[in-house]
């Protein structure tokens, strides 16, 4: 009743009304927010009273003349196709794509799920295909590394918070090590009747077979949604970039998707600047530079902050002439992004124009809990990516960054 007493339409007002309080309660998620503050704001607005407004950009979801009868409006509703196009919710077409592939994988997955423990006729048994991959991922997969020369080799350093970080890493990953290890040992020897064949294992066994991450595993493990045999792939490069790390000191460009925890590596980076010049942690951020260089051109790392690689980025792509973000090609859902310079300074400003603020993720699932530690188990930071479009046109699309597919 309150709105009543507006003169004009108060469309802030029930923009803020609908987004924040009646939604509010919903969408926790900051980013979520902001998306759904976004699309509101579309048609809470003087310009959707206009009978030449488009919804969209080709003009299909369109405003009705108020003069049309009834008839004219059913006509135009059965003009529309009966599946709506990605268009009216302001996604790229390539959205289809996704959608169809998501929708594809929950079918195939479940009908993996269906498949017989016994198989008849020719080729190998469930027990000679479970055997052949643990025996395959055994020899894969290197050994735990041992923390004592280590922490050795990198100590505990005032000026340097990244000995801290390499020791932290490698005690995440060789708990991880050690549980495939051991599991795919007693496995094998479950196979053979030497140990009892627990619930546990033959859970892992099952997902050896449909070539599924195990559930032993995953809970030791960093997000990821990629299938067995790429994750120990994606596993084995992990460990080259950390032994590579701890063989040839600290490196010039860091591989971000490598971290099991890159929180943690973006403080330690932040608590170097702080330390080196002597200024409160809580007043730094990072101040962002793209790189026109390849990540294997840069043989030094930075003064201040450091280099990253590695991210990939959905709904959008990297343009490599004009170095801006560009809108995404048809049928090319991800693309790489170049290296970032995450340049730490005090009291910075955020620029309001010519940046995208985009969310960067560790998996395609864009979503987690929050830790112990205070950080979502999936979210890591938001890079400032240099724009010439309305941010508002991006935050529809859904463009964010990631650092790991799922393939």
């Amino acid at each position: 009743m309150f709105l009543m007493e507006y003169a004009e339409i108060p469309f802030k007002v029930l923009e803020y009304t609908a987004g924040h309080i009646n939604y509010g309660g919903r969408v926790t998620d900051d980013w979520d927010r902001r998306c759904l503050m976004n699309i509101l704001s579309d048609y809470y607005d003087i310009g959707v009273l206009n009978e030449t407004h488009a919804f969209s950009k080709s003009g299909l979801y369109r405003q009705i003349n108020p003069d049309t009868d009834h008839n004219g409006y059913l006509e135009y509703i059965r003009s529309l196709s009966i599946n709506d196009m990605p268009e009216v919710f302001g996604l790229h077409e390539n959205a289809n794509i996704t959608f169809a592939q998501n929708e594809t994988f929950e079918c195939l997955g479940a009908l993996v799920l269906l498949q017989p423990k016994s198989a008849s006729g020719g080729g190998k048994s469930r027990e000679e295909v479970i055997e052949d991959s643990a025996r395959s991922i055994l020899g894969q997969v290197p050994n735990a590394v041992e923390v004592g020369p280590v922490m050795k080799k990198y100590p505990v350093l005032y000026e340097q918070s990244m000995n801290t970080v390499l020791v932290q890493e490698v005690i995440r990953y060789n708990k991880l090590l050690n549980v495939m290890k051991k599991s795919l040992n007693d496995t094998l020897k479950a196979l053979k009747g030497l140990v009892v064949m627990s619930q546990q294992l033959e859970d892992m066994s099952t997902s050896l077979f449909i070539n599924t991450v195990p559930a032993m595993w995953a809970s030791k493990a960093y997000p990821s949604l990629k299938p067995l045999a790429s994750w120990i792939i994606d596993l084995v490069a992990r460990m080259k970039f950390i032994n590579n790390w701890i063989d040839h000191g600290i490196p010039s460009t860091f591989w971000i998707s490598g971290f099991f925890f890159p929180q943690a590596f973006l403080t330690g980076t932040l608590q170097n600047y702080a330390r080196n010049k002597v200024i409160s942690i809580d007043t730094i951020s990072f101040g962002f530079e793209v790189m026109r260089e390849a990540y294997t051109e840069l043989k030094e790392g930075p003064a201040d902050g450091c280099y990253i690689y590695g991210c990939y980025i959905e709904g959008a792509r990297w343009d490599y002439q004009n170095f801006i973000l560009a809108q995404s090609l048809p049928k090319e859902l991800y693309t790489d992004m170049p290296v970032f310079w995450l340049k730490p300074e005090s009291n910075r400003k955020v620029p309001e124009t010519g940046i995208y603020d985009c969310p960067l993720y560790k998996t395609l699932t864009r979503a987690g809990t929050l830790s112990t530690t205070g950080h979502s188990t999936n979210f890591v930071f938001a890079v400032e990516v240099p724009s010439n479009q309305p941010e508002k046109d991006w935050i529809k699309q859904g463009v964010a960054m990631l650092c790991a597919l799922n393939y």
